[in-house]
């Protein structure tokens, strides 16, 4: 009996680890589909209308906003970015499972246009270490580290509203926790709906 898929999402502060956790699972698990966002940005070189991103113009992805069509939806650096809501939901019910790598906000709207999602937040091992991290990338000024950690702070008291907490303290113990929650996920009973009704009649 096929299952309904899973709507994984996970958020972090960044410096947190979690792109390397997500490409683990990704690379374990065939099982996630790929959903096509819109932007308003111009595409670069060598991206396809359609495989790489939807372009819209800004009136039509904000006409389409208004109408509830994304998922959810943010505003990068002056452009506009979302993920479609039927595509999601068409994925899930084939039996696709769908990943968002996406930030607390972000997670917030998804919460209300896809509850039965599973949410997942990486948490450092503490701000300490945190900031070790970003300072050990060499990729911010002194002013972008301290916007991280501001950022960090409030993500880490939002995280209370998730469905499970890992601490990224040793990669291994976080990818195992994180593969074991997305496992749990696809055993759900709202994911399996005639599962018991099918052993039953056996």
């Amino acid at each position: 009996m096929q299952r309904e898929g899973v709507a994984l999402v996970v958020s972090a502060p960044s410096g947190t680890g979690k792109t390397t956790l997500v490409k683990r699972l990704l690379a374990e698990f065939s099982n996630f589909g790929y959903s096509v966002s819109c932007t308003t940005r111009k595409p670069r070189v060598g991206e396809v209308n359609g495989r790489d991103y939807w372009f819209l113009s800004r009136e039509e992805f904000e006409r389409r906003r208004d109408q509830n069509y994304f998922a959810e939806w943010a505003d990068v650096y002056g452009n506009l970015y979302g993920t479609p809501l039927e595509p999601v939901r068409q994925m899930l019910h084939e039996g696709r499972d769908a990943l968002f790598d996406i930030d607390v906000q972000g997670a917030a709207q998804l919460k209300l246009s896809l509850g039965e999602a599973t949410f997942v937040f990486i948490l450092p091992p503490g701000l300490d270490a945190l900031e070790r991290r970003l300072r050990g990338r060499g990729l911010d000024d002194e002013q972008a580290i301290q916007k991280r950690l501001d950022g960090a702070r409030w993500e880490m008291i939002e995280a209370r509203w998730y469905n499970a907490l890992i601490v990224n303290d040793t990669l291994d113990k976080a990818y195992d926790e994180l593969r074991a929650v997305y496992l749990a996920a696809t055993l759900a009973p709202v994911r399996n709906r005639q599962l018991v009704q099918e052993m039953l009649s056996r």
